[in-house]
């Protein structure tokens, strides 16, 4: 009896497996032919044979849509996520915008508001801000704190180093370049210069601010002057404290202030109706920036609110397959070597085979990150942070320069140059044997002027005749500069961002310039 149940459960096992096998068999698509019925093989025949044709008709097509590509390795599925992620992500045009003028405009409020506003600040963080602002009796200080993000800063109210953070509006990306006001800390202000496309200058109308940043020896002039010698070749000035009480929106305040601006913005360089928009906000209130201004508090404003103004700003188009240019501005160590910088020509790609000049030293892109996004491919304009293998952090100074094998940037130890003499110190002539700091993209490197070529006629833009020896303020001067050490530059005619420079003594601009002149085979 006992038997019984056991022969049971075997059969039971038997037809459990038998049915599995008949789903999996199913599931498959398979039928066993000697179960088939003959119409119903020839029917899976035919849909094998359809589905052959459609497969080979769908494949032509799709070889007919996509170009043809030279012997490429199909990418991975993650690859081509991230090139899918990249295109979305470059469909947006890029821009880097400096905040530049005198020191307490509201340059970093300005910037934070916009942040808070663009939605990259959440309310949390504000209230955090504002009690931090409050326990140092500085309550209007708690905007600035979002782009001034060390204690020095905090405690001083002073931004020291350039802050960087990103936002996007509907059409473009900008990532923000809070430079410093203070006379102090005019090189890093050159630094964030240089990296920039348009630039924002910000200047308080409050009585006795605005003066005091234009006057001489103000920040707002020689900010003006050094934004247009590093290539900031568009100006949005904004007149910020528009609400305060001494004020008011009053438009008698914002057109005197426009009217000593303009004849000074020419004289930089700028070309006023072409390049040069002015308008009115509140950086602290958040007023005329994202949204237009409301009639009932300035009637007399009906243009455009600062986002709006940034989105319609033209930048010329760069050359995404010239030769690779990357000045590096900082360089540090995450499983391998890391560096920062901004793409000024070409494009840089995950395994590029790359020179850092000027030590001729051959690396190898590992990845690429933009912003915070890891992508395979950068363009111009573009600032980065590239993983690189072959190199040690340790042998990477800021100023060096990422560039193609093919046609690697020249480095050099003299050059020649143009130079229009800007304000010298007190009773100092400008001749053979000067020295000064000189700023070109990322480098600092202290220089010597060794002889004055000619002398340029400021009226007809064409050399004196006669021998110059010296040449005072104003003047237009063609020279030949002399540094220590092997400095990466290039002609301004090539490109303009790696061949423009200023000059500086005793933390005065006294000179700016262009290389028009390299010495042959410097190149290699």
């Amino acid at each position: 009896m006992a038997e019984a149940p056991l022969l049971d459960i075997e059969e039971e096992v038997r037809s459990l497996q038998l049915d599995s096998a008949d789903c999996a068999s199913e599931i498959n698509g398979l039928i066993n032919p000697e179960d088939a019925r003959p119409e119903e093989v020839e029917k899976v025949d035919e849909m094998e044979k359809d589905s052959d044709d459609k497969v080979t008709v769908s494949s032509q097509e799709v070889q007919a849509e996509l170009p043809k590509v030279k012997d490429k390795e199909v990418p991975a599925p993650e690859d081509v996520e991230a090139v899918v992620e990249m295109e979305q992500y470059n469909k947006k045009r890029h821009l880097n915008v400096v905040f530049i003028g005198h020191v307490d405009a509201g340059k970093s409020t300005t910037g934070g508001q916009i942040l808070f506003l663009s939605g990259q600040v959440d309310d949390r963080t504000i209230q955090k801000y504002e009690k931090e602002a409050k326990d140092k009796s500085r309550e209007s200080w708690y905007m600035a704190y979002i782009m001034d993000t060390n204690e020095e800063e905090r405690v001083k109210g002073k931004t020291v180093e350039v802050g960087r953070a990103h936002f996007e509006t509907e059409t473009t990306r900008f990532t923000i370049l809070d430079a410093p006001g203070h006379k102090s800390y005019v090189p890093n202000m050159i630094s964030g210069a240089s990296q920039a496309d348009i630039g924002v200058l910000v200047i308080s109308a409050r009585k006795g601010e605005f003066e005091t940043g234009y006057e001489r020896g103000g920040q707002t002039r020689e900010h003006v002057q050094l934004a247009k010698t590093l290539g900031v070749s568009k100006l949005l000035v904004v007149v910020n404290k528009m609400d305060e009480p001494t004020v008011n929106w009053s438009k008698e305040r914002y057109d005197e202030i426009e009217s000593k601006m303009i004849p000074f913005l020419k004289a930089s360089g700028y070309n006023v109706k072409k390049d040069v928009q002015f308008l009115p906000i509140s950086g602290l209130m958040g007023t005329n920036m994202k949204t237009r201004l409301d009639e009932a508090v300035c009637p007399w404003w009906n243009g455009p609110c600062l986002f709006e103004a940034l989105d319609s700003i033209e930048v010329p188009p760069r050359d995404p397959n010239g030769p690779l240019r990357m000045p590096i501005i900082d360089k540090f160590k995450d499983m391998g070597t890391v560096v920062m910088g901004k793409v000024e020509s070409g494009s840089v790609m995950e395994g590029d085979t790359l020179l850092v000049m000027p030590n001729k030293t051959q690396v190898k892109v590992l990845s690429v990150f933009c912003d915070e996004n890891k992508v395979r491919r950068a363009g111009p304009g573009e600032n980065v942070r590239v993983k690189l293998s072959g190199i040690d952090d340790e042998d990477i100074l800021s100023g060096f320069v990422l560039s193609s094998v093919a046609r690697p940037i020249f480095a050099v130890t003299e050059f020649d140059a143009q130079l229009q003499i800007l304000e010298l110190l007190d009773n100092a002539i400008f001749t053979a044997g000067y020295k000064a700091v000189l700023h070109i993209h990322s480098v600092v490197e202290e220089c010597e002027i060794v002889q004055l070529l000619q002398q340029i006629d400021p009226k007809t833009r064409k050399p004196m005749k006669k021998k110059v020896l010296f040449v005072k303020n104003g003047a237009i001067v063609l020279c030949r500069v002399q540094v220590n050490n092997l400095i990466c530059v290039e002609k301004f005619s090539d490109f303009p961002q790696l061949g423009r420079f200023t000059l500086r003594t005793e933390g005065k601009t006294v000179a700016v310039g262009k290389v028009t002149e390299l010495p042959s085979g410097s190149n290699f």
